[in-house]
């Protein structure tokens, strides 16, 4: 029985990894053919959209596309800031929830367009402060989702920055992120989060997250924004 469950398991682990390889290379083509000048957040989108339903089979996304740039870049998820034309020295992200094959990705990436170095050191930050939140996690990955956020928040005050967004990931896999209510905040990596990390879900599966870093610099306004899987 032991080895059925952990079959199962390594099966529903791999399957959420291929659809992130899947989205990975996805965000590969959009650096190299679409992030340009010149365009709205808006018409990028609708590029992205279409690069991704026409390359890539990707029917339906989980969430919204999101698309950020300059001042924009400050603003978290659940904003809808105006639409604005991308400038020749600007920071941008972009955040996806592409489904393949009826398993979830959620990926986000930034680009920085110019010289200018603080957004490129923005940017760079990226990296080494999620791996840092991850190394704390695996020591201890049955902590609170309130104590990663924690630990997130704190990471990015190290690196020189400001953690931008109240939550620093979610669970991905099984459900459908649009209709999680507002309060069921145990499905996210927040404050008043106090339940494991490690809790199985209802099925009894191993449940899996996303974790996501929001770097800000209000006083330059920008933002950097990455998310990847933390579980697997």
């Amino acid at each position: 029985m032991a080895t059925t469950t952990i079959t199962v398991e390594e099966e529903r682990a791999a399957c959420l990894l291929d659809a992130q390889n899947k989205a990975v290379q996805l965000f590969e083509e959009i650096g190299r053919d679409l992030i340009r000048p010149g365009v709205t957040e808006k018409e990028l989108s609708n590029e992205i959209h279409e690069l991704g339903t026409k390359r890539h089979a990707v029917r339906t996304n989980w969430h919204k596309r999101v698309v950020r740039s300059g001042p924009n870049t400050l603003k978290p998820y659940a904003e809808n800031p105006p639409d604005r034309v991308i400038q020749p020295d600007d920071i941008l992200f972009v955040d996806l929830g592409p489904v393949f094959e009826a398993w979830e990705a959620d990926f986000g990436r930034t680009f920085v367009l110019g010289d200018d170095p603080i957004k490129k050191s923005l940017r760079d930050s990226l990296e080494p402060v999620w791996n840092a939140v991850k190394a704390q996690y695996h020591q201890n990955p049955d902590m609170t989702g309130e104590e990663l956020y924690d630990i997130a928040c704190e990471t990015a005050k190290k690196a020189g920055w400001e953690f931008g967004g109240q939550i620093a990931g979610h669970l991905v896999g099984d459900f459908p992120h649009e209709r999680i209510p507002n309060d069921k905040i145990s499905l996210y990596i927040t404050k008043g989060n106090h339940e494991s990390m490690g809790l199985p879900g209802k099925n009894g599966h191993k449940r899996h997250w996303i974790l996501e870093v929001h770097l800000v610099d209000r006083a330059r306004e920008i933002g950097a924004f990455t998310e990847q899987l933390l579980t697997v």
